[in-house]
Parts: structure tokens; sequence; C-alpha cells
């Protein structure tokens, strides 16, 4: 099938009921989570469609990517960086995005924090990502080392801010099977909220995909990553 305006914004309106479904049973207003499209597996036309159908966040996993897409599209999207983040490349993302999702280092936290200036930006904001299901093959830290990590950015003085945490659940057939995940992190998240008040605020779960985000929205995510679901011929 190919995908137009119409097929596209009737994909979107399916995506979008079936996040205030999910907010719903959760007790929660269809305010208090947003849906972030992965560009990546998006043409500059399918993006330009994307703008006029009125998704306004976008996220890119590589540097490249996102220069290149921002420079074209400039203000018509929120820009968030939620691929696995280089040192070498912090310096790239710092100046073009508003939040990063995948922050996993001290050393990437410090890096992060040495570009700020030379960015001209009055900080960064950051989540960390956290490897609940403990996978080998994924990106992100251990429960225990995240105190860790927001004491680095805490160091910082403000040009490194936490918002919150990330993770990547396992791809699975039935969602249900990783609800743990996503139930964890926000437990992870609310055990520290008090503590770290005065630095951050630590509000945002970024967590959920294509095929698990209605879980994930049940579990308390804020923001969810939808990628290829709006434009594959399935039409989920």
């Amino acid at each position: 099938m190919e995908v137009t305006d119409e097929v596209l914004r009737d994909r979107l309106s399916h995506v979008g009921e079936e996040m205030r479904s999910a907010l719903e049973r959760s007790g929660r207003g269809g305010s208090e989570a947003r849906m972030l499209v992965a560009s990546k597996y998006y043409t500059v036309e399918q993006v330009s469609m994307l703008r006029d159908a009125g998704v306004t966040l976008l996220g890119e996993n590589k540097s490249e990517d996102l220069a290149y897409k921002q420079d074209r599209f400039g203000d018509d999207f929120e820009w968030h960086f939620i691929g696995h983040l280089q040192r070498r490349k912090a310096k790239d993302v710092v100046p073009r995005v508003s939040l990063i999702h995948s922050v996993d280092s001290e050393r990437l936290i410090e890096e992060l924090a040495k570009r700020v200036p030379e960015a001209g930006v009055s900080g960064t904001e950051v989540l960390l990502q956290v490897n609940v299901s403990g996978e080998e093959a994924k990106y992100g830290v251990g429960e225990d080392e995240v105190e860790r990590l927001l004491e680095t950015a805490a160091s910082t003085e403000g040009d490194v801010r936490v918002r919150g945490f990330m993770t990547v659940a396992p791809q699975v057939e039935d969602p249900g099977d990783v609800r743990y995940v996503f139930a964890k992190l926000r437990a992870i998240r609310d055990s520290l909220r008090g503590e770290w008040a005065p630095h951050f605020d630590l509000s945002e779960l970024s967590m959920g995909m294509s095929g698990d985000y209605r879980v994930a929205l049940e579990e308390g995510a804020t923001l969810l990553r939808v990628g290829r679901t709006l434009i594959e011929r399935r039409g989920t």
C-alpha cells in the first residue's frame, strides 16, 4: 500500500486513540504522554508528510541524519536524540536537540558538560538509559549504577540536567511479557525522585515502542517511540 497523506493521518489517529485508551486505563489524562516518531525510517518526503499531519516531535539515531533533517526542517519539529551516543559525536548533538534519551556513562556526561559552553546553550537535558532486562546486547546501565550517574550529572552544576530515564524492552510476541520492564523502570524512578528533587525533577520515562507502547503507557511512560508502524503495511 502506498503511504499517502490520508493513510498516514489515519494511522496517526489510530495510535492517538490507542494512547488515550492506555492512559485512561492507567488513570492518567491524555496530555500526560507524548508520541515521538523515530525518523530514521522516513524519507525527507515522508517527514514532510508527518509535519503536515501534525507530528511535532522527532527522534534521530545518528548525528549525521539529525543534522541533515534538522537543516531541512528546522523549527518545524522538536528534536530529540534517541540512538547510542558516542562521546566524539556529543559536540554535534548538544546544540541541536532538546533532549538526549541515551546517556549511559559518566564519561559521556562529562563530555556533554564540556560541550555545553561551546554550543552556546544553558545546559543539555538528558535521560539516563537503564538496561532493566539485563540483555547483554542492549546499552544502558544496571539499576545499581543509576545513582552514580545522577551524582556525576549533579556535579556539572546545571550543564547536564537529568529529566528522567529511558529503557528498551526485549522484543517479544506478547507485549504483556515485558510489562515488568516498564514497571521496574517506573519503580526505579519513583524510588529516587524524592531524594533527587532538589537537583532533577525526573519526570520523564521514555519507554515503549511500536509493538509494546500500550503496555508502557499503562505502566507510566511519558514518551513513547514509534518507528515504522506509521508507514508499514499492517498499519498498527
